[in-house]
């Protein structure tokens, strides 16, 4: 399986570009509904685009299900994502090995649009399911070159007039269990392959548009430039010291420049924070302090700064009682909090959920050099198998 999905929009960096309801997402959903198919598995795709496949019927309901997401963001790593995939039909593999009987329905999900990376918003797919995002607004979404989101939609043979709320669909899953490489190098530091999941940290993402003047690099004096670039800078680097000494995070990952000449001054430069706080009130209290220095920055600058909030995902404690009977079942495997979104993290509003996470020895993720080795994907197919057997067998 790992093989097949290797080439899939892979770049010369290594890295990979798996944009949702692109050519690459394409075969990437062709790859699943081929590994459905070949398990004999019930396969379908719900009204959001996303993927099922079905061991049992799930009309039946209290279905336990396993799965993640194929997407990726740009030069993003390998298993971000597909590794909660490949794990998932991996586990069945090993469940129907060990000649287990499920008294449950099992699904594998593949989570449509989980990484935002081409329209702005992510967990898309999860989102619309649960009834968080709004779907006129969904819609209207539009990628860098203008298409939005119902035409892509359209493109890939979906109606994009049937998306939202699925709440009967959500209301057969009993439970839901996403295996994930780890972003970080915590389960490195503990020596053990996996580890279960805790809390997902708050999250957003908010969009700064920094407005001044056009000019020329050339003949501009210093002192008459209203230069956003300026403003945008500051702002990057006070962001990092707040979130530093708030012990939270804020970075400016995406940056845009017009009319982005070499030789001159910017009329505008559009940013993008992404922030995380271990609760509500310091991420709200570290945002509104970036903003706040912004403007501030800004009227020196002659500038002005416009502040919209794209998404947001409140703070994630996964179910308890499943959390703890996971780390116990898998003979008391460390519990870990992430400041990591994921599709668990948005279904935990509707669903039992929980967490596993693979070790990634270069704690580096959302880049080539993401990793896990062979021998813990392996162990958390294992780890995996036992949960499900665990929670649908008898």
């Amino acid at each position: 399986m790992w093989a097949g999905l290797r080439p899939v929009g892979r770049a010369a960096s290594g890295g990979y570009h798996r944009y949702a309801w692109t050519a690459a997402d394409g075969e990437l959903r062709a790859w699943f509904r081929e590994q459905a198919a070949r398990r004999g598995l019930r396969y379908e795709v719900d009204r959001n685009g996303n993927q099922w496949a079905w061991a049992g019927d799930p009309a039946a309901g209290d279905a336990v299900v396993t799965g993640s997401h194929l997407d990726s963001v740009p030069d993003g790593g390998a298993f971000d994502g597909p590794l909660g995939v490949v794990s998932a039909f991996a586990a069945i593999d090993e469940l129907r090995e060990r000649g287990t009987a499920a008294a449950r329905p099992l699904g594998v999900v593949g989570f449509a649009d989980e990484e935002g990376a081409r329209f702005g918003v992510a967990c898309v797919g999860s989102r619309l399911a649960c009834g968080l995002l709004d779907p006129d607004r969904a819609r209207r979404l539009r990628d860098a070159d203008g298409v939005t989101l119902a035409r892509a939609l359209e493109r890939a043979g979906l109606d994009p007039a049937a998306i939202g709320p699925d709440p009967e669909r959500l209301g057969r899953i009993g439970t839901f269990v996403e295996l994930h490489v780890e972003q970080g190098r915590a389960l490195a530091g503990l020596g053990r392959p996996v580890g279960v999941g805790s809390v997902i940290w708050p999250h957003g993402r908010w969009r700064f548009d920094f407005r001044g003047q056009a000019n020329h690099a050339g003949t501009t004096r210093i002192e008459d430039r209203h230069d956003p670039m300026l403003t945008y800078a500051h702002t990057v680097l006070a962001a990092r010291k707040r979130a530093r000494l708030a012990g939270a995070l804020a970075t400016f990952g995406k940056v845009e420049a017009e009319p982005n000449a070499v030789n001159a001054v910017p009329a505008l430069v559009r940013g993008w924070l992404d922030s995380r706080a271990q609760d509500t009130a310091t991420l709200d209290a570290l945002v509104a302090a970036i903003e706040q220095g912004a403007a501030e920055r800004g009227g020196r600058d002659g500038v002005t700064v416009a502040v919209t909030r794209e998404s947001h995902t409140p703070g994630v404690a996964f179910a308890p009682g499943l959390r703890d009977a996971l780390a116990a079942r898998l003979g008391g495997a460390p519990v870990l909090a992430t400041g990591a979104g994921h599709d668990a993290g948005i279904l935990a509003a509707a669903v039992p959920t929980a967490m596993l996470y693979v070790r990634n020895p270069t704690g580096v993720s959302h880049a080539p050099e993401e990793h896990a080795e062979e021998t813990d994907c392996l162990a958390g197919v294992t780890a995996l198998a036992d949960v499900l057997e665990g929670l649908a067998c008898p």
